[in-house]
This record gives structure tokens, C-alpha cells and sequence, in this order.
């Protein structure tokens, strides 16, 4: 009888380990998830001149900032014209560029940043975009 009822106690743990193995899964995803909504998203805007294509890039680059990273960006747009030292540096061969340096890993995005889905996407930022849209 005692063999019997540690046996049963035996299995109802094995049963309940998947869950807590779940939950704790579940609960670092979202310690994670809250932890990189607090990034801080340090960005460079590479411009030519006041052209129509850069003045679209800088609109769209900030209208996206304010919606998806207030509070948590810093956005420096440099105009390759007035400092080509800086672009070369940067081996900037198109404009507009954008560079996401922080959070890592350092990426580019070329054009005049209207595809909205792709910039979220590549910004690592997709998921928060759904889940305002969800709120909403």
C-alpha cells in the first residue's frame, strides 16, 4: 500500500514537471521580451542633401521612432555632403542609409525607409508593433 502511493506521488510529479518547465520557460520569454522593450536604440540617419528621398527617409525614420521606441532612441542624421569623412568611415556607398548600432548586432537598411513591416522587422521591433496593434 505505501509502495503504492509513492509510486501515485511519484507520477503526479512527473506530471506537473512539464508544466513548471513551461511556466519557467514562459516566464523568462517574457522577462526577456520586457527587457528588450527597454533597449535603448541608438540609430544614424546617412542623408544627401535635402533631397526628396532624404527628407521621405527622415520622416519615416522618426514617425516609426515615436510610434514603436518612444523614449528609447537616439537618432543622429548626418548629411554625407556636409561630412564625407564621416560617411567614408562608415563605408556609406548609398543614401539614404540607416545604421541601427545598439541594441547589437549593427545593421543597415537602404532606401527611403517607407516599407514600414521590413524597417520593424529588421529593427527588431516587430513584436512590439503587433502587440500595440492588439492593444488598440
Amino acid at each position: 500500500d505505501r509502495t503504492r502511493s509513492e509510486a501515485e506521488r511519484r507520477i503526479s510529479m512527473a506530471k506537473k514537471k512539464p508544466e513548471k518547465q513551461a511556466g519557467d520557460a514562459r516566464e523568462q520569454l517574457e522577462t526577456a521580451a520586457a527587457g528588450r522593450r527597454q533597449e535603448k536604440y541608438i540609430l544614424t540617419l546617412y542623408v544627401s542633401g535635402a533631397t526628396p528621398r532624404s527628407t521621405r527617409a527622415i520622416e519615416n525614420i522618426r514617425s516609426l521612432c515615436e510610434k514603436h521606441l518612444e523614449g528609447r532612441y537616439e537618432l543622429e542624421v548626418v548629411d554625407i555632403y556636409q561630412n564625407p569623412d564621416r560617411a567614408r568611415s562608415e563605408q556609406i556607398i548609398a543614401a539614404p542609409t540607416l545604421i541601427r548600432k545598439l541594441p547589437l548586432p549593427l545593421r543597415r537598411f537602404l532606401g527611403d525607409l517607407s516599407d514600414a513591416e521590413r524597417i520593424l522587422v529588421g529593427l527588431d521591433v516587430k513584436e512590439e508593433a503587433e502587440e500595440d496593434q492588439e492593444e488598440s
